[in-house]
């Protein structure tokens, strides 16, 4: 008994040995602890510095940008290239406010038909997953063209000058729902959803109950893209709104503004007269394109902490198995 006591202890002893060992390999010593941080902290300052760069630059003077060139403390500051783009008075606010809007009500448009054709060709039991998994693929490969497109929207749907022009062209992407399909099938256990039928659930029962809460992380990620997509498009103002100023969005503002700056710069007839000049001269050219660079982009900038713990737990949720 006592030998067998001793044994029990050594194997009680080695056990607790190891169990140190793989603890000790599993924490970092403190040097290696703060060189792990300070590569982290370099890569994060190289993300954010061109944005810090861009927001520097949008508030140093014009005249001293041309003579010393980018600096990141400037010579001179000056508030020049955002008085330009603001003299454009109520429009500016009425295009942040448009693109809001946009924004807004496209992406949830767009998760609406997206979650809703992802689910439905993620389940076996559809019998037309097949037929309807082939048409989003197959628009993903050819398309009607701009053309068809162009006619389409406003011949046959009369979107031109209407704020759903800027909504409806974008509502669905065939790529987000083959994607949001593959984070349907792969993270949404079959068990769950039967277990939700067999107690009398139907499918938006079950779509709204049990695999929407499942599914916050791939619905986000899919969000943020359509966000991001209708907050940095231009294209489709340009070619919709024509006659009504009143629902032009943010970029495609900043743009008619940035062509104008370019019109007048480039004309010669104005160049020619000494006032003129001047006037050119004060002109916040390079600065106002970094000033509209930070105006395009500050707002969205927003958008990613509400969905960064979304992101975490999507790398986290394929870690429980079943």
């Amino acid at each position: 008994m006592l030998n067998q006591s001793t044994a029990v202890d050594r194997q009680s002893s080695k056990g607790r040995a190891t169990h140190k060992k793989q603890r000790d390999l599993n924490q970092m010593s403190p040097l290696w602890n703060t060189l792990s941080h300070l590569i982290a902290g370099g890569f994060a300052l190289i993300c954010v510095f061109p944005f810090l760069f861009v927001l520097i630059i949008s508030f140093t003077d014009e005249m001293s940008l041309a003579e010393n060139g980018y600096r990141l403390i400037p010579n001179k500051w000056s508030y020049s290239a955002y008085e330009f783009i603001f003299k454009s008075g109520d429009q500016l606010l009425r295009s942040y406010a448009v693109t809001i809007f946009v924004t807004v009500v496209g992406t949830l448009i767009s998760l609406a038909i997206i979650a809703f054709y992802a689910y439905a060709i993620s389940r076996p039991t559809f019998r037309y997953r097949g037929f309807f998994s082939f048409i989003a693929f197959f628009t993903m490969l050819f398309n009607g063209g701009l053309v068809p497109t162009y006619i389409v929207t406003t011949q046959v749907l009369h979107l031109k000058d209407s704020i759903w022009a800027l909504i409806l062209p974008m509502c669905v992407n065939a790529f987000y729902i083959l994607v949001l399909r593959t984070f349907f099938q792969t993270m949404i256990p079959d068990g769950i959803i039967e277990s939700g039928k067999i107690d009398g659930a139907g499918e938006f029962r079950v779509f709204f109950s049990i695999v929407l809460p499942i599914s916050l992380p791939g619905i986000a990620t899919v969000g943020l893209f359509c966000t991001l997509a209708y907050w940095n498009d231009w294209f489709n103002a340009l070619l919709y709104i024509d006659g009504n100023p009143n629902i032009v969005p943010l970029q495609a503002m900043l743009m008619r503004i940035e062509n104008n700056l370019k019109f007048i710069t480039s004309n010669s007839a104005l160049a020619n007269s000494g006032q003129s000049l001047e006037l050119l001269r004060s002109l916040p050219q390079e600065t106002s394109r970094m000033a509209m660079v930070v105006l395009a982009t500050g707002p969205i900038v927003l958008a990613y902490p509400f969905f960064q713990r979304y992101f975490v737990q999507g790398l986290t949720i394929g870690a429980v198995k079943e």
